[in-house]
This record gives C-alpha cells, sequence and structure tokens, in this order.
C-alpha cells in the first residue's frame, strides 16, 4: 500500500491484492471516502510482490514464471487513469527462485528500483523502475543475508545502502541513482566489522543519513560522503545483546554545524526491543517472550554442597551422620555476620509489609514458597527463566535453537525435576533441550530434524523418578528401559484418532509396549479437546457435609480424563468421561446446537469438571425459544445418589478399576453425576483450576476473556450444580453455601485477577501451590506473558498489609517491661505475705 498525490492536499491509497489464484488486482482508493478511482486487474498467474509510484507512473512488480524459475515483470501505469502504459521484463529464466530473493521495491520516486540476488548471494541486481536494463554489483565475500535500506520521503535523494551479513560480520555499501540517465553508482563502502549489527535510514528534507549499531558502538553517516557525521560508544549496562534490526531518526543541533542526536530502536539477537539516546540505552522491552508456546513452575534448587552432604548423610549410620551434620552446622556459622546484618531490614519490611527479594542477585527460596521460577519456551526458539516472587525479573535467557524464518518452534512438552535442579523440553522434531533451572545452563540439547517424529509428550512415574517421555505420530511410544518405562497406564491418540491405553509390561532390561483397551467416539464425532487432572491435585475431603449434618461421597479416582467431541452434521457436542486404566465409560452428556468453529474447552479437578461452548439454550419461562450463546456446563462426581452411602463400593477401602466390587453388575463402579448449566456473558478460554498445597482452600475457575483481555477467576462456588432452581436456598442449603441458581453468570470486575491490566493472546494457563495453604500461584503465557497470586479463600494463614505490627511488638514490648517492674514488687509482696502468715 503505498501513496500518491492527487489533487490539493490528497493523498490516494494503492492497494495491490490477489483475489483469486491467477488475478491481481490494484486499486486506487479516494483518501477522503474510500471510494474506488480506478481499478486495474491482470488475469495472468504472475505473482505480485509490490506497488511503487511517481508523480507521472505507478509500477505493478510481479515475479513471471514458473515456482523455483522466475523473472521480474513490471507494468507501468497511468497515474490518472490506471491504464497499462508499458510493461517489460527484466532479467533471463531463473534469475529469481522466489520471493525471499526480493530484497527491495522501492515506493517512490526516492528509490525507484528493485533489487534481488541470485541464490548463492554472491551478485546483487538492481533495476531502476521503468527501464529494461538492471545492473550488477558482486556481493563480500561469505554473505547469507541481505537488506536494503532506503528513504521513504519522496523529496529525500535517491541514495540507499546495501546490507550485507555473513556468518561471522556484516558490512554496508552506499549507492546513488542518477534520475536523468538511470545509472546506478557505488558512492562508498563501510568496513567489514565482527559481530551482528545493524543499519537503519533517516531523512532531514534531502539529506538521507545512516545509522549503523555495532556491539559496541552507534555511528551516524551521510549518504553523501564516507565521513563520520557523530560516533558514541554503546553504555548498555549488563546486556551484550547485539542489535539485528533497527530504525533511527536524526536530529541536527540547533546552532552547530557538526553536532547531532541519534535516536535508534532496535530489535537484538535476544529478541529484545531497545531504546538507545547517543549510544546511552533508555529503556529496554522482553518481547522475545511474546509467542510462549510452553511454560513450567520449577522450584528454587538448593544449594549443591547442601543437597551432596544431605545424601551422605544419608548412606552412613546415625553417629556418623550425627557428627557429621553438628560439623556442617558449626562450618555454617560464618555466615551468621551476614544473617545478622540482614535482620534489620528483613524486620523492617516486615513491619511494613514489603518483600525483600534477594540484593545479591541470588535465588533464594522463602518460608511462604511464593519464590518460584517460571520456565518458558517460545516459538522463536528462546528459553527464559523468570522470578515470579520478584516481578517476573528474567533471571536468565538462552536461545535454544536457531528458528528460521517463516518456522516455530514446535514445543510438545516441558517437565522441571525438582530432584536433579534441571528442566527438560521436548519438541516434535525429535529435538531437546536439557537445562540447568536456576542458571539456565544448557547440559545437552538436539537440534529439530527435517520431520515431525512427536505427536505428544506425558510426564509418567518410573522407577527412577517422573519422566517426561515422546508418543509418536502414530500414538507409539516404543520399547523403553526397565527404569525409564512408566509405572502406569499412558492414554494416547492413535493414527486414526481414537484413544488408546497403552502399558508397559518389563522382560528383562527392556520394557515393550502393548495396548489395554481402545476408545472411539461414534461415526460422525470428531474430538475436539481433551482435559486431563493436575499433576498436583489434592484433595482434603473425601466427602461433602451438608446442611443436614450427612455426608455425599465424592468420587475420586485419580484415573480419569474428559473428552470433548463434535459432530459436524448435527451440531451437536457430546462430553465423556474414561477411566483411563480400564477404558471404561463412566458418564457421557449430549448438548444440541454447538457451534464448533468456536472453542470448546474442558478442565477436570477433584469430582467436578467443566466444559464450555458456544451453543443454543431454551428459556426456561418460554421453551419453544431458542437463543445462542456462551455457555458452561459444570458436573460434580459423586459415589451415590444417596447421602451417607457409598453406593457399590460400601465399605471398602479401596477400589480397582479392572476389577469391579459389584460382581452381579458386572462392570465398574460408575459414579453420580449432577450437572447443571449456566449462561456466560462473554466467551472463556484457558480454562484452568487454581491449586493449593493441601487442597482446604477452595478451588477457583481461572479463564482467560479474549474480548476484555484479561484472566478471570470464578468463584467454586458460583458453579454449584446442586444451586436449587425456581425457589430459595431452605436454612439447611443456605447453611451449606448454597445459593438460588441464576442461569447467568457475569463477570465481575473484582473477580478479574489481571485488574486493570490488558493481557493479550493467552494460549494457557498454568498453576503451581506455595507452601501456604491459602494461596496458588499463577501464570498465563502466549503473546503476553502474566503472573500473580490468588487466594481464592482469602489469606487465612498470612497476616495482612493492614495488619498493625507496629501495636503488636510495642504491646509485647510494653507487657515484658511491665512484668519485668512489677516482679519485684509481686515478689516482695508474696514474701511479706509470708512473714506476717508465719507471725
Amino acid at each position: 500500500m503505498e501513496m500518491t498525490e492527487s489533487g490539493e492536499g490528497r493523498k490516494d491509497v494503492l492497494v495491490l491484492l490477489e483475489e483469486t489464484e491467477g488475478e491481481t488486482v490494484l486499486r486506487r482508493l479516494n483518501a477522503e471516502d474510500g471510494s474506488v478511482v480506478w481499478e486495474f486487474r491482470e488475469t495472468t498467474r504472475d505473482v505480485p510482490l509490490q506497488v511503487s509510484t511517481n508523480v507521472e507512473k505507478v509500477f505493478v512488480v510481479y515475479l513471471k514464471g514458473v515456482s523455483g524459475a522466475y523473472n521480474l515483470k513490471v507494468a507501468v501505469l497511468d497515474t490518472l487513469t490506471g491504464k497499462r502504459m508499458d510493461e517489460m521484463v527484466i532479467g533471463s529464466r531463473a534469475d529469481v527462485h522466489g520471493k525471499d530473493d526480493v530484497m527491495f521495491v522501492g515506493a517512490n520516486s526516492a528509490a525507484p528500483v528493485v533489487a534481488w540476488t541470485d541464490d548463492a548471494r554472491q551478485t546483487l541486481r538492481v533495476n531502476v523502475l521503468g527501464t529494461k536494463s538492471r545492473q550488477e554489483f558482486p556481493l563480500p565475500e561469505g554473505t547469507v543475508a541481505v537488506e536494503i535500506h532506503a528513504p521513504h520521503l519522496v523529496q529525500s535523494q535517491p541514495h540507499f545502502l546495501v546490507h550485507s551479513k555473513t556468518a561471522t560480520g556484516h558490512r554496508g555499501e552506499v549507492f546513488h541513482v542518477d534520475l536523468k540517465t538511470n545509472i546506478i553508482s557505488k558512492a562508498y563502502s563501510l568496513p567489514l566489522l565482527a559481530g551482528p549489527g545493524s543499519f537503519s535510514t533517516s531523512s532531514d528534507g534531502a539529506n538521507v543519513y545512516f545509522t549503523r549499531i555495532t556491539e559496541d558502538e552507534l555511528i551516524l553517516l551521510s549518504s553523501q560522503s564516507h565521513g563520520i557525521l557523530g560516533r558514541w560508544p554503546l553504555k548498555t549496562g549488563d546486556s551484550k545483546a547485539a542489535a539485528i534490526h533497527g530504525v533511527s531518526e536524526v536530529i541536527k543541533k540547533t546552532g552547530s554545524q557538526d553536532s547531532y542526536a541519534v535516536r535508534a530502536a532496535a530489535v537484538t539477537d535476544t529478541d529484545d526491543w531497545v531504546l538507545i539516546r547517543n549510544g546511552e540505552l533508555a529503556w529496554t522491552r522482553p518481547e522475545g517472550m511474546t509467542g510462549g508456546v510452553a511454560a513450567t513452575f520449577a522450584d528454587i534448587p538448593e544449594s549443591e554442597d547442601l543437597a551432596r552432604s544431605l545424601e551422605q548423610e544419608a548412606h552412613i549410620n546415625p553417629l556418623q551422620a550425627y557428627i557429621h551434620r553438628v560439623r556442617r552446622h558449626l562450618n555454617d556459622l560464618q555466615y551468621l555476620p551476614a544473617y545478622l546484618d540482614s535482620l534489620p531490614i528483613r524486620i523492617i519490611s516486615s513491619i511494613r509489609g514489603t518483600d525483600t527479594p534477594s540484593t545479591d542477585g541470588k535465588l533464594v527460596r522463602d518460608s511462604f514458597g511464593f519464590h518460584k521460577l517460571v520456565v518458558l519456551a517460545t516459538k522463536r526458539g528462546m528459553i527464559y527463566g523468570l522470578d515470579v516472587g520478584n516481578s517476573g525479573r528474567i533471571v536468565w535467557r538462552k536461545r535454544a535453537f536457531k528458528i528460521q524464518k517463516g518456522s516455530k518452534w514446535d514445543v510438545k512438552g516441558i517437565q522441571a525435576d525438582e530432584s536433579s535442579g534441571q528442566v527438560t523440553i521436548l519438541g516434535a522434531n525429535d529435538d531437546y533441550v536439557l537445562l540447568k533451572t536456576d542458571t539456565g545452563e544448557v547440559v545437552g540439547a538436539q537440534a529439530p530434524g527435517p520431520d515431525a517424529t512427536t505427536q505428544s509428550t506425558a510426564i509418567v512415574d518410573t522407577l527412577s523418578g517422573p519422566r517426561l517421555i515422546r508418543i509418536g505420530r502414530d500414538g507409539t511410544i516404543g520399547e523403553l528401559p526397565v527404569y525409564r518405562a512408566p509405572t502406569q497406564s499412558v492414554v494416547t491418540r492413535g493414527a486414526e484418532g481414537e484413544l488408546k491405553g497403552v502399558v508397559f509390561t518389563p522382560n528383562g532390561t527392556t520394557s515393550y509396549e502393548s495396548t489395554s483397551w481402545t476408545f472411539s467416539p461414534p461415526q460422525g464425532q470428531r474430538i475436539v479437546n481433551i482435559a486431563t487432572r493436575p499433576s498436583h491435585d489434592a484433595v482434603a475431603s473425601i466427602g461433602r457435609v451438608l446442611g443436614d449434618r450427612t455426608v455425599k461421597y465424592k468420587y475420586l479416582n485419580p484415573n480419569t480424563l474428559v473428552l470433548a467431541a463434535v459432530n459436524d452434521a448435527t451440531h451437536a457436542l457430546t462430553v465423556y468421561l474414561l477411566d483411563t486404566v480400564s477404558g471404561q465409560l463412566l458418564s457421557g452428556a449430549k448438548y444440541p446446537g454447538v457451534d464448533a468453529t468456536k472453542p470448546i474447552e474442558c478442565a477436570i479437578s477433584e469430582n467436578w469438571f467443566v466444559c464450555t461452548f458456544f451453543g443454543q439454550y431454551s428459556l426456561r419461562d418460554s421453551p419453544a425459544q431458542a437463543i445462542r450463546g456462551y455457555q458452561i456446563v459444570v458436573s460434580d462426581l459423586y459415589e451415590s445418589d444417596e447421602a451417607n452411602s457409598r453406593g457399590p463400593l460400601g465399605d471398602s477401602p479401596a477400589f480397582s478399576s479392572l476389577e469391579p466390587i459389584d460382581a452381579a453388575a458386572g462392570g465398574a463402579a460408575l459414579p453420580s453425576v449432577v450437572s447443571q448449566t449456566y449462561v456466560l456473558g462473554a466467551p472463556v478460554s484457558a480454562l484452568q483450576v487454581t491449586q493449593t498445597r493441601q487442597g482446604i482452600t477452595s478451588r477457583q475457575l481461572l479463564a482467560y476473556l479474549p474480548q476484555s483481555h484479561g484472566i478471570a477467576g470464578i468463584p467454586r462456588m458460583l458453579l454449584e450444580p446442586r444451586r436449587p432452581v425456581g425457589r430459595d436456598p431452605t436454612p439447611a442449603e443456605a447453611e451449606e453455601g448454597l445459593l438460588r441458581y441464576h442461569p447467568a453468570i457475569e463477570m465481575d470486575p473484582k473477580s478479574v485477577v489481571t485488574h486493570e491490566r490488558e493481557v493479550l493472546g493467552v494460549e494457557r494457563i498454568i498453576a503451581a501451590p506455595a507452601v501456604v495453604e491459602s494461596t496458588s500461584l499463577v501464570f498465563a503465557y502466549g503473546v503476553d506473558v502474566f503472573g500473580t497470586r490468588v487466594a481464592p479463600s482469602f489469606l487465612f494463614d498470612i497476616l495482612g498489609k493492614g495488619f498493625n505490627k507496629v501495636a503488636l511488638v510495642g504491646t509485647v514490648v510494653a507487657l515484658g517491661a511491665g512484668v519485668l517492674l512489677l516482679s519485684p514488687m509481686v515478689r516482695k509482696k508474696q514474701i511479706n505475705m509470708r512473714w506476717s502468715a508465719s507471725m
């Protein structure tokens, strides 16, 4: 889209688009009302690239030929009428292999050229638009990439810079275009410098300036000659990243002939966005964290020396272990002065209610469990370690792999191993990264291969501890050593989309997989979502106490998953609850009128699960009237319909999915399902349930709100399916905490955990428990990242910031002083009483 002058003060817009395959359309739109001034159509199968213009003509640049063997075609149009004036083909067949070979197409008379390179990046070919000839210029040896920088203002001189990048450095060459003779000449060359760097262009009237950012300085040059107008050393602090792309603005200081000020914004090789003013870093933004594809919480590792000492003490006799521990404690006395020095700061911060992160940059665990790390992997191949207890401070960052342009890192799984202090990341193309949690040091890595071999991953229990394993494209895992084989069933997706239960049988030192069950949805249905339990799903109570003091026992089967399948022909959604050990169908529900083009998501925790979708529902007052909207269905699972009854399980202390309790029934003990549907005022996605250490705190359903760009925490109490319908709750129900059923759930602004912040493009939300029971740690990632702490039942185990700690300390001190003052008086009185009694 380019601008062209039309009439007094009006600039129309040129729009180039490809409407159908082989048909290109160029429209000139009126800048005032958007109406079409004229339209040009090209029905050939040429590939449109760009449109350029000058005062008299419009140039449309195409790729002409077949894939891998193109040359350039330029159609010349009249600016006023859009009629074709001329057409020319530039170069020979196979000059251009694809769009990536065309480096630059100028927008106006300030850069009236089109430039492209050969496939080997050895020669730069340049054509002045409107002519049929081309000129060739050799590129530096070893060039791997080329960028063209030219001014965009019409009044600027037609000068441009060629930025050549090699594997070890970069250089620049400046060219001038003579508009009268259409000859391009090389003005001067800039030296080849080691390391990455960036060039940018800025204009001031006819003057054109080039700003060069290297690893250690910022240089300002004029397009007229190679003389340096200004040079500033880079002062970026601890940041050692190098600029790879940039834009700049140059201002000539008033009253000085040779004094300039430069402001440059650049993208670094670590995907940061920085602003540099005269060589000094003004600000930096870690924009590389956009596009997160996987994340996990990780505890800050204990000291390696401490871990080694504890392991040594565990393998020696008790007396030697005791002596070793005493010596270790005596050795720790060297840290006592530093601890005593930090006490005043800790006490003052405790009174003020503020947190005190480590001032020396070290990662230290806190007693509340708030200081954890989040390891985030992005689609660009970057990995970040974030301190969630210190406002998301970036502790470390690493580039796992160099991802090619147009591609992304397809991460299938991530796991933090607390015992080893390492994080494992598995990709789809048989790639992996193993790194240390606290420093980001890469322990092992394998680059992505050419083919995708991994369908998904799973964290499983093995004889050697929890491990992250690959699942192949056809749902197979393959042979594994006994110590790395899963000890429980693993659910995979087969080649036809079916679900399979896979178990491993040891034979010698190797375990072999076998399919224990298969579940395929009915014909016409396709699986759209699968929800599994969180790895940490603590349950504090096995039953729910009702208002009349009876108990409904929860169906607490840890081996369950929720599966959502839609039928595109009937627009029906079916939600299944499956036993992952036996493949038994435990429950199912069908919902008509569901729009499968909109997100369908589910979540499961404890003895309940939820699903959200866009579908139709009927009004209670007018059942014949159906309204479409966003809905959320919540289902509770109990062992029996009746209170104080465990149904088929009876008094059995345990049950097996493979050996039914009720032999007469001939099947597994099915749960009693209580469901209810609510209407949401806005769509939700990325469902997640809060997690706490013991599961005592009430749970919240976290959900992303795409329309308002926020994250809401819906209390579990609002999603209670046993809320009385059409009547007020009885006193017993009210004592239980049940509210009257209302079909609509409005998002209370107070329940939005992101508050006034807008969080864009959240793909997933993860949660982790803190040490204190009241708090759950939350982290969301996607386009933006957001971390916070939530307390669904409020901070019942932490003193709030409003607590008057000064008054408490003062009261204790006053009581202590009073005891010290009154103690002699009381003692004297007691002695006098004893003497008087004996007389």
